[in-house]
């Protein structure tokens, strides 16, 4: 059920189902949430259902202010707090270590946690409205069948679940794939995965390196090796190859579509054409929208041309390799 996120009557219906135990669909800047109460493991088991999502795979709880994150961490390091002064609200999910008997469930069982501030007005609206009635934060993954394309509108929230879902619609999401994580549970900064904040903002905020991920490093949203995915085959190529690939179908009639920065339409020939654009912000604002539109056509394969090397380009970059892998 769709409701409009700018009606003070929507937000309390919607904070009351939070606080009720029941599921929300929840715009942030990002991509849209399944949301639920996560001090509430009984409540947080329905997203793992509905998704079809592993128990053991955790997700990120999201709170109103910075300070109400406190709660769910047993400790709050250092480099935690810089990173939240410079980006929250907004893109940035930190891990640090779960308090005892806090969002278990949420936590996929580890004794870390994530947490994020989103930065968007319907959230934080939602977020407030929701402590009012006594929900310390919500654990929302985004809003899909588990390694499925993620949502950024209302409408594709509701394409994934059934009528009855409440979802609170808050226009397109500005940015369009999922936060940064950076694990900041172990003593040092470990960016475990990345978004449109680039890793030197990271490293400058946090006033330290930042490694790559390892062994010991806890799971995280979004990480396994495959992800995204449409339903459609998803290639990832560099664009000389796929130019020659498209020129090697010779006019055949495939059930094809083409995402690319370098390749002009007139050389895609019968083939469904999107235009990536030049710059990476806006590349990733428009990334799941446009592999939904392409996989709505019945498109058999996707083929997408990669991303151009550069930091700036990491976020796209990840999630087209994760699709790709699926």
């Amino acid at each position: 059920m769709l409701l409009d996120g700018r009606d003070p009557g929507a937000i309390a219906r919607a904070a009351q189902a939070l606080a009720d135990g029941g599921l929300v669909g929840v715009p942030t800047e990002t991509v849209y949430g399944l949301g639920a109460r996560a001090d509430d493991d009984a409540a947080v088991a329905k997203v793992f259902a509905a998704k079809g999502r592993p128990a053991d795979h955790p997700l990120i709880v999201h709170v109103a202010e910075a300070a109400d994150a406190r709660a769910f961490a047993s400790r709050w390091p250092d480099v935690a707090q810089r990173l939240v002064q410079a980006f929250w609200p907004g893109p940035l999910t930190v891990i640090v270590p779960r308090a005892p008997g806090m969002a278990a469930a949420a936590a996929g069982g580890q004794d870390t946690i994530g947490l994020r501030c989103p930065g968007h007005p319907v959230a934080h609206a939602l977020l407030v409205a929701a402590r009012e009635r006594g929900v310390a934060g919500v654990a929302a993954p985004s809003a899909n069948r588990f390694g499925r394309i993620s949502p950024t509108r209302a409408e594709h929230v509701v394409e994934e679940f059934e009528a009855g879902l409440l979802v609170l619609d808050g226009g397109p999401c500005d940015v369009g794939i999922e936060s940064s994580i950076v694990d900041c549970s172990r003593g040092r900064p470990v960016l475990l995965r990345p978004g449109v904040l680039t890793r030197a903002q990271l490293e400058a905020a946090a006033g330290e390196t930042l490694h790559d991920r390892d062994q010991a490093a806890p799971r995280a949203s979004g990480t396994l090796e495959a992800h995204y995915a449409p339903r459609a085959k998803l290639r990832l190529m560099e664009g000389p190859m796929l130019k020659t690939a498209l020129e090697m179908l010779d006019g055949a009639a495939l059930k094809l579509a083409v995402y690319c920065r370098t390749v002009s339409r007139k050389s895609a020939g019968p083939a469904l054409y999107r235009a990536m654009p030049d710059q990476p912000d806006q590349a990733a604002h428009e990334l799941f929208s446009v592999l939904r539109e392409l996989d709505a056509q019945g498109v058999h394969l996707i083929w997408v041309e990669a991303p151009p090397p550069g930091p700036e380009w990491d976020g796209v970059r990840d999630r087209l390799s994760r699709a790709a892998a699926s």
